[in-house]
């Protein structure tokens, strides 16, 4: 059996240490780089070896590149990073691997409405919206400018706190371009989950570039927009940021309630030669419906210019047309009765598959001499559709976390490993 240059480095880095006894350790590193990722920590205490070698995140990813392909993972934050850690998650395995938590700022608290990425092996937490105790009035909300990135291959124990944005936002739009090494943001505000009103609007554009770890302003959005979502369209050099959705303006009821007014147009800045925006026109017509819900872009494999776009309204799936910038019926949620309303539901691409996840309280007996209490476990409902088949499944799993999953704060991204 011929070994590569990765197998022989890291035969030689373990030879004091068996991993599998009875098997070359070329071998058995082979072996444990197949586990998944996320069984990786509980796989630690089996012994020193296999702690040592699982701990090596850079070895493992390059024994899986060359002989494996990459699994896609997705990071859920139930809260604040700060204080709740986040946690990837398998769905090929149904497995969970906790990651570390964000740095706590001891003035900051309740940080929502920020927004993750993945870019490569990172994972970048941008912006926000908290509660700062050394401004007045306290129970104010004010806008974070914060990133931090988190190496999930070399370093996988702290986070590491990057240059600001030059203007703080949350709850914008906000996408990664990996082959250019980019981060790009548009649009925010200051509003809080605690209130469903109020708060600032942004109409200001920015590009981070990874290696110079720099802002860089760009042109502005037509209008203050909050609340959006963005994403890439194009290649090479046509590239284009799309913008979609969110709030601006907002009206008073009965001279007492705020409401807001929701965008049913796009906006298209084209990246080469520092473009313009030009708006896409509204998206549907009066009385479809109030607002743009969650938006996901599908990987589906295949070579095109414009991204296979999809909305989850309610119970009801929806692809984008672009052609005639309107949204087309795919398909409807199965099961809606188990769908939480309360907490939300979860709305993400993975594998070239639709999953909408949900919340679902479920007791469990303790183990103990009386059973005379219970332990309440959070359990995850995931119904996935596959647009090629055109067939819904579905699923359940235990989550790591103390309480159920609130979808409507929970911030998720996905990432390759």
């Amino acid at each position: 059996m011929s070994s590569s240059s990765s197998s022989s480095t890291v035969n030689s880095n373990y030879s004091l240490r068996t991993l599998i006894p009875g098997l070359p350790n070329d071998i058995s590193t082979l072996i444990i780089s197949f586990i998944p990722y996320s069984h990786h920590s509980r796989l630690k205490p089996v012994s020193k070896s296999w702690k040592h070698f699982l701990s090596s995140k850079k070895t493992i990813i390059t024994l899986r590149n060359n002989h494996f392909k990459s699994s896609n993972l997705l990071c859920i934050f139930p809260q604040d990073p700060s204080i709740s850690p986040p946690s990837l998650f398998d769905f090929q395995n149904l497995s969970w691997c906790p990651l570390p938590p964000m740095p706590c700022n001891p003035h900051a608290y309740g940080l929502s409405n920020f927004i993750s990425i993945s870019l490569g092996h990172h994972i970048y937490v941008l912006g926000g919206s908290v509660f700062d105790t050394r401004s007045y009035p306290m129970d104010t909300p004010t806008p974070s400018s914060s990133v931090f990135r988190l190496d999930v291959r070399n370093n996988f124990n702290s986070w590491e706190k990057l240059a600001p944005m030059i203007s703080p936002r949350g709850s914008f739009a906000c996408i990664g371009n990996p082959k250019c090494g980019e981060i790009l943001v548009a649009g925010g505000g200051s509003r809080h989950p605690m209130f469903n009103a109020a708060g600032s609007r942004l109409n200001s554009v920015e590009c981070y570039n990874v290696e110079k770890d720099e802002w860089i302003a760009l042109d502005g959005l037509p209008r203050f927009r909050a609340g959006c979502v963005g994403f890439l369209v194009g290649k090479g050099e046509e590239m284009e940021f799309w913008v979609m959705g969110g709030y601006g303006e907002s009206r008073t009821v009965s001279g007492v309630f705020h409401v807001d007014e929701y965008y049913r147009d796009g906006v298209v800045l084209e990246l080469k030669n520092g473009g313009k925006w030009k708006e896409i026109g509204d998206m549907w017509g009066e009385g479809e419906r109030r607002r743009l819900g969650s938006v996901v872009v599908l990987d589906d494999g295949e070579n095109r210019d414009m991204p296979v776009v999809y909305m989850l309204d309610g119970y009801d799936i929806f692809r984008y047309d672009s052609s005639a910038n309107r949204w087309v019926k795919e398909s409807s949620v199965p099961r809606k009765s188990r769908i939480g309303s309360s907490l939300g539901f979860g709305f993400v691409a993975l594998d070239g598959e639709l999953h909408v996840m949900s919340s679902l309280k479920s007791m469990v007996p303790a183990v103990n001499r009386r059973q005379r209490y219970h332990k309440k476990c959070a359990t995850l409902f995931i119904q996935t559709y596959s647009p090629k088949r055109r067939a819904w499944r579905s699923l359940t799993t235990k989550t790591p976390f103390q309480s159920p999953l609130d979808f409507n704060t929970a911030v998720m991204c996905k990432i390759q490993l």
